[in-house]
């Protein structure tokens, strides 16, 4: 609750850049919940490689990696004015304006940066999660008599986002070998830049793939590349 008594709604901070530092240029922003979810869902996943080899018995599942977190929101939109305290965001609208507004927030590809927004959601002084919408369910389930929606139950997925400087960050610190980030400049070179990292330029190959670039030649300024431990026994 805030120092007035007030349930603290959840609140969803929209951002254009991945380090969660430009603030989007559209309005409310953050966007508050109507009505905060009852609960939450937090998945934590670890993946491992099951595969038994031919004629044995049992299996020794291997550690393969830690997907990113997600969490899921069930919440409603609703017009009816017969929830307590239901206000969206800046004053009374009506449901199509709501999840407008909401759409608008974390769905809509923004023409600035080319896709949807980066967000950040609060709840509280202290729970905090970066992310993005993954999914988004809408349930429609009252109507007005002309059909515009009066009640709509909305369940949302995100995915844990961290820029590439705060992954490497944290999957180096214990790493055997260091991991180097990079950013790239105007007139940098992929085989230069592997170089100047490996002494050599025959695993530009295994860099290509940890960065998911699908040509060597396309490296983009400004964007961040990951040097990781290679094995040094393959050049592919």
């Amino acid at each position: 609750m805030n120092d007035t008594g007030e349930l603290i709604k959840v609140l969803i901070h929209v951002f254009e850049d991945e380090n969660f530092q430009k603030k989007a240029k559209i309005s409310p922003n953050p966007v508050s919940l109507p009505v905060n979810p009852e609960s939450f869902t937090q998945n934590y996943k670890v993946e491992v490689n099951n595969d038994q080899g031919h004629g044995s018995q049992g299996t020794n599942p291997k550690f393969t990696r830690t997907p990113p977190k997600e969490l899921k929101l069930d919440f409603v939109f609703d017009g009816t004015n017969t929830i307590q305290g239901y206000k969206y965001n800046d004053g009374k609208r009506e449901v199509k304006e709501q999840i407008d507004i909401f759409l608008k927030a974390v769905y809509n590809m923004n023409g600035e940066i080319h896709k949807p927004h980066f967000l950040k959601i609060l709840w509280g002084k202290s729970w905090t999660f970066a992310c993005v919408l993954t999914s988004l369910d809408l349930n429609y389930t009252l109507f007005k008599p002309n059909g515009d929606p009066l009640r709509v139950k909305a369940s949302a997925t995100f995915l844990q986002y961290l820029s590439e400087r705060e992954r490497v960050a944290l999957e180096g610190k214990k790493s055997p070998d260091l991991t180097h980030s990079r950013q790239v400049k105007a007139g940098d070179r992929l085989d230069n830049m592997t170089y100047d990292i490996y002494n050599s330029a025959k695993y530009i190959t295994q860099i290509a793939k940890a960065n998911g670039l699908t040509s060597f030649r396309k490296i983009t300024p400004g964007s961040e590349l990951v040097f990781p431990p290679l094995d040094k026994t393959s050049s592919t």
